[in-house]
């Protein structure tokens, strides 16, 4: 039966070529009349089954039912560009500026950010509109068919032709008007063929829930997850294999039911009725655990359909999601803290760094930060975190080389009761599973057992973990953030990193710059410090031109405690003395090495007369020689830091050694120990005997 179609735009222009293209899809099948808002054909409309109006003629209609009848069945039409068009505009040299001019200036933004999401990016785009005051005049001008308004002066014009319908505005009016069939005839195909399409459909559904034509993008998107769909009166009207599968009912059976009637145990009404998404229930369906749960399609506030996501859903599953929903209530869930408007610097290493990491963050594939020790890998890891699709997920952060093989496989992928002595009842999950959907990131990779690398390397290869002590395979869904300290290559090379986890680790890295080739973001991260202090100090020329000079060896980390030691010096304007003792080191050994370049006999007879007058042990030095380097980064370290690092120098000392050694370094001057919080910290005496 040839049913008819109103086509409504704001420019009569427009208004022609979009009814020109719905007659090329739709053929005799219908009836296609078009109309315009600016010639006020609109306001005498003839009876139609479908009005399609564009963009724009909504906005100028106001209250659409002054135009369009009651109850009459309308859409909007959404438009893109033709591959060919897109083509001519990708063989503009890079860099060109160019005016791209429209009957409204809202109309020309509009259309040159779907330029930019279709991919045209390399062009410098100057909005133009009648009426618009041009400073300067590019050579080239480039319109959608508006070749009327195109200013005097302009050497060159590109006419585009008129955006024409997207392939899912001819799919929403095919479906409308009983026309299924028609997205199986080769005219149709051509057609969408001919067109751009845009990428990112089930992603505007799903947040959004405005794109009737997602509908049947989503039947094609989801391969592994059963979907049945049901329009504005709760008939189904498609269904995919899976969802046949997992119902054991085919889909020529279910077209054209109500979904609730046929289906018992899926709250199809419930959905449509309250306009909102269904929480995900577990039911047995044909002998079978699925997962089930009804998203709503909103189009301005009205519901249009809905559609029912089904998967199915083992006991073990099950009980994974309980816990982690448990968790998540509790408060116990992760999330990352910063973006990457929080990292601060204006220099040309930074900017870089920061836009490739943002083109990254969206993808899934892992990622490697490589840089010294306080350059900030955790605040880019949680940036990354951040602008990828897993933002709304959990933020898992682990360092993996502060912590025992052991304790570190246990925290890493959980344990079962009785994995071990202490192990808690019922057992616990791990990290993998808290970041399930999420992001995990692993800081300093480099301290991983080999043991816990094959463990590693399996989950990315098969997204599956074991909790110790256990026997079950559990999924996982975590995208991986690893950071180092070192070169892996090299650790790769001594074989103490596996090459085939390197590989997989190593397919997105990126080198964060260490604050010395930073040049002036040295002062902007200064300034910030100081401001959260609520200082007010000012550095002196003598101290900025030693800041410009200083190898910052701690990085920011070292930055920010060197800011926080000024600001307690009670003084306005920061000269040498107000500096912290690491910057007096460095003077002094400078000075210890031009005495001993002089006379190597006076500095060799001074060490001997230290170790013969009483020198220190091994465990001393071993300390003296953790505090020289923790001090060299602006930082104090307790017994349990001293404890843990002497370990990694393979010194085994207990926490009774540690203090008693403390006692002893100093009692000769070699150390002065804190007894609060504020750590141990090596003396210029100290540092005159490691040095």
């Amino acid at each position: 039966m040839k049913k008819s179609i109103a086509v409504i735009a704001y420019d009569p222009f427009a208004g022609k070529a979009y009814a020109e293209q719905v007659r090329q899809v739709f053929g005799k099948r219908a009836l296609v009349r078009n109309y315009s808002m600016m010639d006020g054909s609109s306001a005498n409309m003839e009876l139609c089954d479908l009005y399609m109006a564009s963009t724009d003629a909504l906005d100028a209609m106001g209250d659409q039912d002054w135009f369009i009848p009651a109850g009459a069945q309308r859409m909007e039409i959404q438009v893109t560009y033709t591959k060919e068009a897109i083509g001519i505009l990708q063989k503009i040299p890079k860099g060109t500026e160019v005016l791209y001019v429209n009957l409204t200036e809202m109309m020309a933004r509009e259309a040159v950010t779907q330029l930019d999401q279709l991919g045209v990016t390399h062009l410098k785009f100057t909005l133009y509109a009648p009426g618009t005051v041009l400073n300067e005049m590019p050579d080239l001008a480039v319109t959608p068919d508006e070749e009327r308004f195109v200013p005097e002066g302009i050497s060159e014009v590109i006419n585009l032709g008129q955006r024409t319908c997207s392939s899912d505005t001819m799919i929403e009016a095919a479906i409308r008007l009983g026309f299924d069939d028609l997205l199986e005839e080769i005219e149709f195909k051509q057609y969408c063929e001919s067109v751009c399409a845009n990428t990112y459909y089930f992603d505007r559904m799903l947040d959004r829930s405005n794109r009737l034509e997602s509908q049947f993008d989503i039947l094609m998107e989801v391969l592994d997850q059963g979907v049945i769909a049901v329009n504005e009166h709760g008939e189904i009207y498609a269904m995919n294999q899976i969802a046949e599968d997992i119902t054991k009912i085919p889909s020529i059976r279910g077209i054209g039911q109500l979904g609730e009637n046929l289906f018992t145990y899926i709250p199809f009404h419930r959905c449509l009725a309250e306009k909102k998404e269904t929480p995900p229930q577990v039911v047995r369906v044909a002998g079978n655990l699925v997962s089930i749960y009804v998203r709503p399609v909103l189009r301005k506030g009205v519901c249009v359909g809905g559609f029912a996501i089904l998967q199915r859903f083992n006991e073990m599953e099950r009980r994974q999601n309980e816990l982690r929903g448990q968790l998540m209530k509790k408060g116990q869930g992760h999330r990352a803290k910063y973006c990457f408007d929080d990292v601060i610097g204006k220099s040309e290493a930074i900017i870089s760094t920061k836009k490739i990491l943002e083109k990254m963050a969206w993808t899934e594939s892992p990622v490697l930060l490589i840089g010294e020790t306080g350059t900030g890998k955790e605040l880019f890891a949680h940036s990354v975190h951040n602008a990828s699709k897993r933002r709304d997920q959990p933020f898992v952060a682990i360092n993996c080389g502060a912590m025992p093989e052991n304790l570190l496989e246990s925290e890493l992928f959980g344990y079962e009761e009785g994995a071990f002595t202490g192990a808690i009842k019922g057992g616990r999950p791990g990290l993998f599973e808290f970041a399930h959907q999420g992001t995990l990131f692993l800081d300093e990779v480099e301290g991983m057992s080999p043991a816990l690398q094959v463990k590693l390397l399996r989950v990315l290869q098969e997204r599956e973990i074991m909790r110790v002590g256990g026997n079950q395979i559990i999924h996982v869904d975590v995208r991986i953030v690893a950071a180092t300290n070192e070169e892996l290559e090299n650790k790769v090379e001594e074989g103490t990193f596996r090459r085939d986890l390197y590989y997989r680790l190593n397919a997105l890295p990126v080198l964060i710059p260490p604050l010395r080739s930073r040049g002036d973001d040295v002062f902007y991260l200064l300034d910030e410090f100081r401001k959260r202090l609520g200082g007010e100090f000012q550095l002196s020329n003598e101290i900025k031109k030693l800041f410009c000079e200083y190898h910052w060896p701690g990085n920011i980390r070292e930055l920010s405690n060197v800011v926080d030691y000024m600001n307690f010096t009670g003084h306005l304007l920061i000269t040498k003395e107000d500096l912290p003792p690491v910057f007096h080191f460095d003077q002094y050994r400078n000075l210890k090495k031009e005495n001993k370049d002089e006379n190597p006999q006076i500095e060799s007879q001074n060490i001997n007369f230290s170790i013969s007058a009483g020198g220190p042990s091994r465990a001393e030095r071993t300390i003296l020689e953790i505090l020289y380097e923790v001090s060299r980064e602006g930082k104090c370290i307790g017994r349990d830091g001293l404890q843990l690092e002497a370990g990694k120098r393979n010194e085994k000392l207990s926490q009774l050694q540690i203090r008693k050694v403390l006692r002893e370094l100093e009692s000769n001057g070699f150390v002065s120990v804190s007894r609060g919080r504020g750590g141990s910290k090596i003396t210029v005496k100290g540092i005159d005997w490691i040095i």
